[in-house]
């Protein structure tokens, strides 16, 4: 289950006893989540797909290669010498599984990764250190899922507060970057983004973030690879066994 249209089900069957997701995101599921119903979503089958694109929109993006594939249409040769990921310093906020699987996958790249998660323990900062951090990073990553805490948590003047030049990348959801905000520090310069995920979401074809100077958009593809299939149907079957045992299930969200 994955969807709006399907979700809206939920309120009138009869005997539900647990809702299990298909997707790491859960807030849409909430509005139509029946009292005492449990809830799973499918943490860790999208963690590496989404690794892999948030890498992959870092090195398109700093290397120019969204550039070079615009300048293939006109037949321009266009060199430059771009900034590379090594060497970089990268702020990872959002220290679960994806956020996890971001950090093991820069470490080849020799990047200097600083973690950043709703609490202070062994190789992550807690979120209150985010305002000296964020001045520091040459790369942002947005790795954070969408709750009240979350929700336009990238604001203008955590924007502001980015160093001149650094990159935003964006794979968690749109609604946690206040999007007027990002258009302007676009337009002034100050920054580059690199989204996978925007509010709103699909982006209309006359939506201002398409004109955006330093702006590479990919359309919420993270976690849709050919690994999701085989990844997805393991943990349905491990879930269904535990729910046939009686045992505790995977990925339970804590509800109201």
């Amino acid at each position: 289950m994955g969807s709006i249209s399907t979700v809206e089900v939920l309120v009138g069957l009869p005997g539900l006893e647990v809702v299990q997701l298909l997707t790491a995101g859960f807030d849409y599921v909430l509005p139509y989540l029946p009292a005492g119903v449990k809830l799973c979503n499918a943490a860790g089958v999208h963690d590496a797909s989404t690794a892999e694109l948030a890498i992959g929109l870092m090195v398109s993006s700093l290397r120019g290669l969204d550039v070079a594939a615009r300048n293939m249409v006109s037949g321009t040769w266009q060199h430059e010498t771009r900034p590379s990921l090594a060497d970089r310093s990268v702020l990872v906020l959002g220290a679960g599984g994806v956020g996890q699987a971001i950090r093991a996958r820069l470490e080849p790249f020799e990047t200097t990764v600083t973690m950043i998660g709703r609490t202070a323990r062994t190789g992550v900062h807690a979120v209150s250190e985010l305002e000296s951090l964020l001045p520091t990073a040459d790369v942002v990553v947005i790795a954070v899922p969408l709750d009240v805490t979350t929700e336009g948590l990238v604001d203008l003047q955590f924007l502001q507060r980015m160093k001149a030049g650094a990159l935003l990348v964006n794979v968690a959801r749109g609604r946690v970057v206040a999007t007027d905000a990002l258009i302007a520090q676009l337009h002034a310069g100050h920054i580059s983004a690199a989204l996978d995920v925007t509010d709103p979401e699909p982006l209309p074809p006359d939506h201002p973030l398409w004109s955006c100077p330093n702006l590479l958009i990919s359309p919420h593809v993270g976690g849709d690879t050919s690994a999701f299939g085989p990844r997805a149907t393991a943990l349905v079957r491990d879930q269904l066994v535990r729910w046939a045992a009686g045992q505790d299930l995977r990925n339970v969200i804590p509800t109201p």
